[in-house]
């Protein structure tokens, strides 16, 4: 069974950093898309980013790109999600998720088929 385990989230200042990591367990990684999803409190679930399984493509939402990277560790079964010049507008709980496929990289969660518990992000000044 497919498992994924985000950690990383805290609360930091306005420009901050962090770094969230997704672990996964009962599959390869390698072997999937992957994307990170987040949802602020009272707001529907968006999406952020999503890689391909060979890490060569992927998609960031025009409100974090240039901010937030996405990068992949397939030896290490971990997904990793770099924020960078963190905003307000960035507190949420952040999600890892499994896609439906390899080379396919979607903005829709219904694509994707496994996902973590979240890990909380809090930007305040």
């Amino acid at each position: 069974q497919a498992q994924l385990v985000e950690s990383g989230g805290a609360s930091v200042q306005p420009g901050g950093s962090l770094r969230l990591s997704c672990v996964v367990s009962g599959f390869s990684l390698g072997a999937y898309a992957m994307g990170w999803f987040r949802q602020a409190p009272g707001k529907e679930r968006v999406a952020v980013s999503c890689i391909t399984a060979s890490g060569k493509s992927g998609w960031s939402a025009s409100s974090v790109r240039g901010r937030f990277t996405t990068s992949r560790d397939d030896a290490a079964n971990t997904l990793y999600l770099q924020l960078n010049d963190l905003k307000l507008e960035d507190t949420a709980t952040y999600y890892c998720a499994r896609a439906q496929s390899a080379g396919y990289c979607s903005g829709v969660g219904s694509n994707y088929d496994s996902w973590g518990q979240g890990t909380q992000v809090t930007v305040s000044s």
